[in-house]
């Protein structure tokens, strides 16, 4: 009788319930990981693929009731990079070896749909050869369209939460679940690389939520995947709600990879926050991206998202060599790589 993980690595699908007795159970976390990292090899063989993340605004209109940088939190240091900083930050990161700039922030109104298409035209003439990801939350579709014209090619929006009852439970009335999924099917209709998501571990979830959120992600089929565990922030109106495990992030990154083995998988810097190794561990367990910091040293700790961030502190370079050397020990390689994705 096969397991669970043979069928799911098979079939790329299973049952609800089988899907929550491969969530809830760790007996099967051994075999998860060794065929998760088995297909990401077949795909992808031995590549993680850097994304420069360039974090420009932690100005945010919303009151997201799990993040740092909410609106609502009078005790957070704001800032805004200027374009000539954001492109500063371009030319030291595609001078490290970066092909794909990722630029992301709060929901800031500053940043007008005008200023955005300047940044992402300027970008794309300096470096033609470079993939632009956008990460700014969501917009009515003619921005998106805007963009895209402008030159960008790739958008993160994590849906956060497929189950509408439990998004309201994260979210203020002003945001909808309903909303944000427009935003991603009005992306993905745009001609963009989608990349979604989700937090594990987040308060009120359940096993019902996850598998929720894998077939939601099985309609989308999205060309990016970023999970991380949930982080407390001591500003938020969750500050007293436990931050979720680093265990349950990889078996939910291992069930990902088997169930869409194109697609690029972040080992995330919450990962690697939640524990030492985190970011190692996420490409053993079927991850092939990593996302360092190309943000000016400055303004690194005011991105507080979550708490006790990791890497807020090194410079450009440090933070490239020092990722080289832990992709590395964990058995794989950098490239310098666009880093599309494969669905073939």
């Amino acid at each position: 009788m096969k397991s669970p993980v043979e069928k799911l690595r098979e079939a790329r699908d299973l049952s609800d319930g089988e899907l929550r007795e491969l969530i809830e159970s760790g007996a099967y976390d051994d075999e998860l990981r060794k065929s998760a990292d088995e297909v990401r090899r077949e795909h992808y063989g031995d590549k993680v693929y850097l994304r420069g993340l360039i974090e420009f605004t932690n100005y945010c209109k919303n009151n997201c009731y799990y993040c740092g940088i909410r609106a609502a939190n009078t005790g957070a240091d704001r800032y805004r990079l200027s374009k000539e900083q954001i492109l500063d930050c371009c030319k030291e990161g595609y001078a490290l070896g970066y092909r794909t700039f990722v630029l992301q922030g709060g929901e800031d109104p500053y940043y007008t749909d005008d200023r955005i298409c300047d940044i992402v035209r300027t970008i794309r003439a300096d470096y033609p050869d470079c993939a632009i990801t956008l990460s700014i939350g969501e917009k009515p579709r003619e921005s998106y369209q805007r963009y895209f014209d402008a030159g960008a090619n790739r958008y993160l929006l994590r849906h956060e939460t497929a189950n509408p009852e439990h998004y309201a439970k994260l979210h203020p009335g002003s945001m909808s679940s309903e909303n944000r999924k427009r935003c991603l099917w009005d992306l993905k209709e745009i001609g963009y690389q989608v990349g979604s998501g989700f937090m594990v571990g987040s308060p009120y979830q359940t096993t019902d939520d996850l598998i929720a959120d894998l077939r939601f992600l099985q309609e989308l089929q999205p060309d990016m995947i970023g999970i991380g565990p949930y982080i407390t922030h001591r500003s938020t109106p969750f500050a007293d709600m436990p931050s979720g495990s680093a265990e349950l992030t990889l078996r939910m990154l291992s069930i990902l990879r088997l169930m869409f083995p194109y697609a690029l998988l972040p080992a995330t810097t919450a990962l690697g926050t939640i524990t030492p190794t985190g970011r190692e561990l996420g490409l053993q367990a079927g991850g092939n991206v990593v996302m360092p910091n190309l943000s000016p040293t400055t303004v690194r700790k005011k991105y507080d998202l979550y708490e006790n961030k990791i890497c807020t502190g090194e410079e450009s370079a440090q933070c490239r060599n020092c990722l080289e050397m832990r992709v590395k020990s964990a058995g794989y390689q950098v490239v310098t790589d666009r880093g599309d994705v494969k669905r073939s």
